[in-house]
């Protein structure tokens, strides 16, 4: 069992930045995906950007240019970084991966952003 814990979530004005972490209880070196969702009430959770292990990368349309995701191996840690944010970002953001054809989800972690 992988625990996937976010943070770095909070309350920032449009145009602001914010940088998610996720930390894996175990090595993410065989994670075949690591990615970040968002959900906000009503509606179904998206993929906001997702990174392979062959370290391909895809970004949701809305978000291209503005959020870069990264990871970390030594510290067993996956980021979204998150620039020019604005209010339609607002969500709960999960981090998910992939390891070993097991899926993990993260608690999640709110960003608000207002105008």
């Amino acid at each position: 069992q992988v625990q996937l814990v976010e943070s770095g979530g909070g309350l920032v004005q449009a145009g602001g930045s914010l940088r998610l972490s996720c930390a894996a209880s175990a090595s993410i070196f065989s994670a075949d995906v690591m990615a970040w969702y968002r959900q906000v009430p009503g509606k179904q959770r998206e993929l906001v950007a997702r990174i392979t292990s062959g370290s391909n990368i895809n970004y949701l349309d809305s978000v291209k240019g503005r959020f870069t995701i990264s990871r970390d191996y030594a510290k067993n840690t996956v980021f979204l970084q998150m620039n020019s944010l604005k209010p339609e970002d607002t969500a709960v953001y999960y981090c998910f991966s992939e390891i070993e054809l097991q899926s993990y989800w993260g608690q999640g972690t709110q960003v608000t952003v207002t105008s």
